[in-house]
């Protein structure tokens, strides 16, 4: 039989966490650039307007200004789609270090 390890220290575990936050702040902000400058482009509007809807649909609370022309309707649902994506994508990477540590804690609670 092996021996049991330890579970990984506090400063570890926090480390760990603070590089995927990071991370997931890298990808929405990456996110909400593109969709500031898609908003602004194909929407015709200001750069507090793009931020708006562009957050809006990044946290799936939904469109704000109605799709002026068939470019910016196209725009708006890959966007959607995209942000879909990219937001869950945030949450697991936040999430990852939390459930990884949880499990680890579980199997070492199971194994004494």
């Amino acid at each position: 039989m092996t021996a049991l390890k330890k579970l990984p220290h506090n400063k570890h575990f926090a480390n760990q966490l603070l590089r995927n936050v990071m991370a997931a702040l890298a990808i929405l902000s990456f996110s909400i650039a593109i969709g500031i400058s898609g908003y602004c482009y194909f929407f015709n509007l200001n750069l507090v307007d793009g931020f708006y809807n562009a957050s809006m649909i990044l946290t799936g609370m939904g469109p704000i200004d109605a799709a002026p022309t068939d470019a910016a309707k196209l725009f708006a649902g890959f966007y959607a789609i995209y942000s879909g994506v990219a937001f869950l994508t945030s949450v697991a990477v936040i999430l990852g270090p939390v459930v990884h540590r949880f499990l680890h804690q579980f199997r070492l609670d199971i194994e004494e």
